[in-house]
Parts: structure tokens; C-alpha cells; sequence
């Protein structure tokens, strides 16, 4: 290879890096698309199930903690077992989730079945992205995140209409099955084509902390889901698991706070920007990816229509997230996060007015387009309330700070899908007609003339609930108002960041820090 071609390959695409997009690029759409195809079945599924929202809405509520309590073991896994191999394992255990999902009998294996699958598709992005950034240098990893991407902002809009193809035209089972054949392909190119790294294990795992903080999220999530059907949140089989689940996310910040290498490190919240930005992605990760929920379930329950028609009326959504994604990027540059988000927020409760003031017959239209403006509020909202943090961090605590609000935002999602599913059912529970049960599961077996009777009375209910994802995205102004509204600086990188950690020096050659590890759209 002469040096011009030589100096070619290093600055773009040769046909190594090429592979190992298309490589990743394969197992990090299939994570993707499962995140979002799922909302358009839930109808589907309370009613085979015979069961209430409150009960599958944890279809999607075990999928996010499952994301959630795997992040922080992704470096620790890298370094044990390799890159390479933990990406294999993550397909594999993604593929076994899916397949035993699809065959599922009951709720509860569904649910137990798509928190494997969480386990599995939480560790295949990140992986895949180390990989990634490792085969293209700091030189070019810009260039090769651009266009992967450009697909990765595709799942928000092919991942409901997919969805809604297959529950419509063949089961909702295919919804899970479909990620076998998918899954094959991109493991025998993962075998194939990824480079091999050798395990260089550099610290042990926090397994007390592990231990303290999965337990407690999942115990609190479970007791909020337990209002509906166990007499109100004063009741024992609520406030019980509530309780023990805050005791131990308590003792899991104390154990945090006095070890040395913990699974989170809170001790980043003692920075300012880094809390404003954590509350920011929480408070408005509980507001749109419990919203996310009901999107197509007023559309199936309320209007009558197929689960087709339900992704395809949702896809403005997506769209606008693509349109406002790379612009809100360079406008952080410019101008710095603090007033991209609030502008991002803004955008999203003017979209979510829509839905807080639906009836029985609003116009498609106005839904449109006010999914395509909340769409392109989260486009400018997600990334650039994460991002805000960085301008006050060392360089070395990035990636502490990364797995922290990617954390914050998916058990932001998990209490917003549970919180809204939970008013939804108190709201729908008296909105139906005697003896025809309550809740999401009675309102999908109503037959169209019976729907028609009592829509006016369950498209309340929703507007109802809507309004408490309005009320959330209220409270994620107040945070954003702390972020910084300036031009980015360089982080500083000795010592002195919130940690007291030595920083890691820029390199000779002006390379850029790390790339931050992307935010997967969807629940």
C-alpha cells in the first residue's frame, strides 16, 4: 500500500472499517427495533393474556431495568472476557430472550422472558461501539458514528410499523421471532469478521453494589405497579416493596459512596451540572417514554384501529427526532445545551398539549403533528441534556458520568411506563361498562359498536393521563434551567473535577476524547 493510500485508509473508510460498521450496524438494529416494536402489541397482548396494563405494561417496564442494570457491567465484562466475546454472548443471550419470548404461555414467562432479552440487547450497543471506535482510531471515529447513526434514528420509525405489520398480519409473537433469523446473520459475522482482543481484567466487580441497587429498582417499580390492584399506594402490597426498594437504593448510594470502585459513582452528583443534567434526562424520560406507552394504545383502543395503522400514525415522531438530532448537535456547539434543551422541552409539551385535550375524535392531522413536534423536541432534548454534563468533567470522568445518566434515563422510562400504565388503569377502570371487566384488556375485547359507546368515556381517561406526562415534562424545565448556556469548553484534565481523579492529557496529535456511548430512543 503506498503511503497516500495508506493515509486514505486511516482518514476513511477502508474495507476493514467498512466490515465492522456493517457488523455492528446489524446487532445494534436488532437491539434497537426491540425497544420500539414492542408499544404497538401491548393491546394485543392484554387481551390474549386476559390480563390489565398494569401487569403488561412490564413487558416494556423489566425490558428498561434489565438495560438499566446491565450498563454498569458492560466495562467490567469487556475487560473479563474481551470485547469480541462479550458481543457474541450479548447476541446469544438476546437471540435465547427472543426466541423463549415468542413462544411464551403466560404473562408472567413473557415478562421473565423479555428481562433476559434486556440483559442481552442492554450490553450489544455499547460493546459494538467499543469495537467500532477501536478499529477506527480517534480520527475517524466522527465520521464512522455519522453513519452508523443514520439507521440507529431509523428504529423509532421502522420499529412501530414493523411491529404493527406483524401482530396485524401474522402474531405478535413474530415481533420476538423476527430477531432469530437476524440474530444468526449477526452472530456468524461477529464470529466471522470482528477482530479478537484478549481479556484484560483491571478491577473486580461491585457485586454489593449490584446486588443493592437491580433489587431496589425493580422492588420500587413493582410496588408502584401494585397501586392499581392492591388497594392504593397506602396499601401493604404497594408501599411494602416501595419501601424496601428505597432502603436498599439508600444503602447501595452509602456502599457507593464508601468503596472505592463502585458500581455507579455518585459521587459525580456532587458537580452542579452533572445533578441538573441527570434530573433533566430523568424527569423527561419518565414524561416521554411512558408516553410512548399510551401513543398507540388510544389509537387501537380509542379510534379502533389495526396495529398497522397505530405505527404508521406514530411515525411522525420519528421523524422529527432525525430532522432535530443532527441540528441540536451543532447548536450545543454554538451556543451550548442549556438553551437547546429548554427549546427541546418547549417543543415536546407543545406537542403533548395535543394528547392532554384528546377526545374521541381529534383530528389525525393535529396528532401528526403534534407527534412530529414532540419528536423534534426529544431529537434536541435527549443528547444535549447528557452532553451538558461533560463541559465541567474531567476527560477521565466521561465514561463514569455516561454509564450514570444513560442509567438515570432508562429508570427514568421504566417509573414512567409503570406511573402512567397505573393512572391509565384507575382512569379506565370506570370508564367501561359493567361487567365487562377493567382496565386496557376489557377495552381491546369490547366489540366496534360497544367501543363507540363508551370511547368518549376511555379517550378521557387518556387525555387524564396524558396530563401527568405534562405535569413531568413541567418539572424537567425546572433542572434545565441550571444547565449551561454557553459554547462548550475543554474539560479540564488534571486534577480538581468532581471526583479528585487525575485527568488523562489530549494527545499530541489533537485527538479527541472518547465518544460518549449513544442513547437508544424508545422503550
Amino acid at each position: 500500500m503506498s503511503a497516500t493510500e495508506g493515509r486514505a485508509a486511516r482518514n476513511g473508510f477502508d474495507r476493514t472499517l467498512t466490515t465492522i460498521s456493517v457488523v455492528v450496524i446489524l446487532g445494534s438494529m436488532m437491539s434497537i427495533l426491540d425497544t420500539t416494536i414492542v408499544n404497538v402489541a401491548i393491546d394485543s397482548l392484554a387481551r390474549d393474556f386476559h390480563t390489565s396494563l398494569a401487569t403488561i405494561q412490564w413487558v416494556s417496564t423489566g425490558y428498561l431495568l434489565a438495560l438499566a442494570t446491565v450498563i454498569p457491567l458492560t466495562g467490567w465484562a469487556a475487560d473479563r472476557f474481551g470485547t469480541k466475546r462479550l458481543y457474541i454472548m450479548s447476541i446469544v443471550l438476546f437471540v435465547v430472550g427472543s426466541a423463549a419470548a415468542g413462544a411464551a404461555w403466560s404473562a408472567g414467562s413473557l415478562i421473565g422472558f423479555r428481562v433476559l432479552q434486556g440483559l442481552g440487547g442492554g450490553m450489544i450497543m455499547p460493546a459494538g461501539m467499543t469495537i467500532l471506535t477501536q478499529a477506527a482510531g480517534p480520527r475517524r471515529v466522527g465520521r464512522v458514528m455519522s453513519v452508523v447513526g443514520v439507521p440507529m434514528m431509523l428504529g423509532p420509525i421502522i420499529g412501530p410499523i414493523l411491529g404493527g405489520w406483524l401482530v396485524d398480519d401474522i402474531s405478535w409473537r413474530w415481533i420476538f421471532y423476527v430477531n432469530v433469523p437476524i440474530g444468526a446473520l449477526a452472530l456468524f459475522a461477529a464470529i466471522r469478521f470482528l477482530p479478537t482482543d484478549q481479556p484484560q481484567p483491571t478491577q473486580r466487580l461491585d457485586f454489593l453494589g449490584l446486588a443493592l441497587l437491580s433489587p431496589g429498582l425493580a422492588a420500587f417499580v413493582y410496588g408502584l405497579a401494585k397501586t392499581t390492584s392492591g388497594g392504593g399506594i397506602g396499601s401493604a402490597q404497594a408501599l411494602v416493596p416501595m419501601a424496601a426498594g428505597l432502603v436498599l437504593v439508600a444503602g447501595f448510594v452509602w456502599h457507593s459512596l464508601h468503596t472505592a470502585n463502585p458500581l455507579l459513582d455518585v459521587r459525580l452528583f456532587r458537580n452542579r451540572t452533572l445533578t441538573a443534567s441527570a434530573l433533566t434526562t430523568f424527569f423527561f424520560g419518565t414524561a416521554f417514554f411512558g408516553a410512548m406507552l399510551l401513543f398507540p394504545l388510544y389509537y387501537q383502543t380509542v379510534r379502533g384501529e389495526s396495529a398497522l395503522v397505530a405505527g404508521l400514525l406514530l411515525a411522525p415522531q420519528g421523524i422529527g427526532a432525525v430532522i432535530t438530532m443532527p441540528i441540536a448537535g451543532r447548536m450545543v456547539d454554538r451556543v451550548g445545551p442549556g438553551r437547546v434543551v429548554l427549546v427541546g422541552v418547549t417543543l415536546v409539551i407543545v406537542g403533548m398539549l395535543a394528547f392532554g385535550t384528546v377526545d374521541a375524535g381529534t383530528s389525525y392531522v393535529l396528532l401528526g403533528a403534534a407527534l412530529l413536534v414532540m419528536g423534534m423536541g426529544m431529537g434536541a432534548t435527549m443528547m444535549p441534556a447528557m452532553s451538558a454534563a461533560y463541559q465541567t468533567l474531567e476527560r477521565s470522568a466521561i465514561a463514569r458520568a455516561t454509564t450514570v445518566l444513560n442509567i438515570v434515563m432508562r429508570v427514568g422510562g421504566s417509573i414512567g411506563t409503570a406511573l402512567l400504565a397505573v393512572v391509565l388503569q384507575h382512569e379506565l377502570t370506570g370508564g367501561l361498562p359493567a361487567g365487562s371487566g377493567s382496565g386496557i384488556g376489557a377495552a381491546a375485547s369490547l366489540s366496534p359498536s360497544a367501543r363507540a359507546a363508551v370511547a368518549p368515556q376511555i379517550a378521557t381517561a387518556f387525555s387524564h393521563t396524558f396530563r401527568w406526562s405534562l405535569v413531568l415534562l413541567a418539572l424537567a424545565l425546572l433542572p434545565a434551567l441550571l444547565l449551561p448556556r454557553h459554547r462548550p469548553a475543554t474539560p479540564p484534565a488534571g486534577p480538581g473535577g468532581p471526583d479528585g481523579a487525575p485527568g488523562a492529557s489530549p494527545g499530541a496529535d489533537g485527538d479527541e476524547a472518547d465518544p460518549i456511548e449513544p442513547v437508544v430512543v424508545g422503550a
